[in-house]
């Protein structure tokens, strides 16, 4: 008999852990009449603790006081702050933001996540005056995103055929290298079409073509189980 906690290997007939002080609960336990918990007492679930995420709320919160007051008093403005505000804000809703729930659904947090990372880089173009981000910044990242969110549905739904998933992922990210060329090429006048995009296209095609190929073939798939003890 082994410690449901620790795993330590328990003498026949030991009530305790000697390691971690655990109670064992015994088969003849199971079968007597006694309870093994006083009447009117039920074991309580154990309460989620707030204190932690607001600190870590008020982490980020206090940074980004400081520097806008600080860029206030240097230039009576919020230019460069603003930038600094923004990436805390989009790594507290990427990071921080789930921690609030308990079972946080990364099906949803997934796209709140890009969407963060849009809006800041949308900031990012209104400051510097560009007009790039309908044109490249937007179909990337919501290409990206899209993309991840799929994976993540489908990894989180779908039970079976994940070597078909994330094959599937890597040639569609392949194939979305070309699309990110030839946007860059239509949105910034000078940058030629050279041709870079081919090559993650053959690499990450070769890698989910592979995926896939595991994924058809059983007996490659238990070799490479074998082989690399996965």
């Amino acid at each position: 008999m082994y410690c449901i906690r620790c795993g330590v290997q328990l003498v026949d007939g030991q009530t305790q852990c000697p390691l971690c002080a655990t109670k064992m609960v015994l088969p003849e336990d199971l079968i007597r009449d006694t309870p093994l918990y006083p009447k009117n007492k039920k074991p309580q679930a154990n309460k989620r603790r707030l204190w932690p995420h607001v600190v870590i709320a008020a982490a980020f919160l206090l940074p980004m006081l400081i520097v806008l007051i600080c860029n206030w008093q240097l230039s009576r403005d919020v230019a460069w702050s603003g930038y600094v505000v923004g990436a805390l804000l989009v790594t507290y809703v990427i990071s921080g933001l789930p921690a609030w729930f308990r079972n946080p659904n990364p099906v949803i947090f997934t796209p709140c996540g890009f969407a963060a990372v849009g809006l800041y880089v949308l900031y990012i173009e209104q400051m510097t005056g560009g007009s790039w981000f309908l044109s490249f910044a937007l179909p990337v990242i919501g290409g990206i995103g899209l993309i991840v969110t799929a994976v993540v549905t489908l990894h989180k739904y779908v039970r079976k055929g994940l070597l078909y998933i994330y094959g599937g992922a890597l040639m569609a990210f392949g194939a979305f290298m070309l699309l990110m060329e030839y946007l860059l090429v239509i949105t910034f006048e000078g940058i030629p079409f050279v041709g870079w995009s081919l090559y993650p296209l053959v690499v990450f095609g070769v890698l989910g073509g592979l995926l896939i190929f595991l994924a058809i073939c059983r007996p490659a798939r238990d070799m490479m189980e074998r082989k690399t003890f996965l």
